[in-house]
C-alpha cells in the first residue's frame, strides 16, 4: 500500500470515527456505556429519544466499531468497544501539531 492509500484510508477511519463521536446522543450513549453492558430498553429509560432514534444512533455506533452488541433472544445489549476509543485517541493526537513547531498563517 502506497502511502497516499494509507493516508486516504487514515483519514477515511477518522472521519467515520469522528462522525460517530460528533453527536450530542451518542456521547451520551458511551458515557451510560462506560458502566458497561446495557440493553436497548436501559439505553432508552436514561436518553429522552425515540426508539427508532436510538436505533439510528446505535447503528451509526456499531457501524464506527464504537460499539459492539449481542442478542439475547429478544433483546439486544451493547457493550463499549475501548479499543475503538483508544483508536479515536490516537488518531487525534496525530493531529495535535508539534510543540517546536510555530503555527503560521499562510495566506
Amino acid at each position: 500500500m502506497t502511502t497516499t492509500a494509507a493516508t486516504a484510508i487514515a483519514h477515511s477511519r477518522s472521519a467515520e470515527l469522528f462522525h460517530a463521536l460528533s453527536d450530542e446522543a451518542r456521547l451520551q450513549i458511551i458515557q451510560i456505556l462506560l458502566d458497561g453492558e446495557h440493553c436497548v430498553c436501559d439505553l432508552q429509560g436514561h436518553l429522552d429519544v425515540a426508539q427508532s432514534r436510538l436505533s439510528y444512533h446505535l447503528k451509526v455506533l456499531k457501524d464506527a466499531g464504537v460499539v459492539t452488541d449481542r442478542r439475547e433472544g429478544r433483546w439486544a445489549y451493547y457493550t463499549l468497544n475501548r479499543d475503538a476509543i483508544v483508536e479515536a485517541e490516537r488518531l487525534l493526537a496525530a493531529l495535535r501539531p508539534a510543540s517546536n513547531r510555530r503555527l503560521v498563517a499562510r495566506c
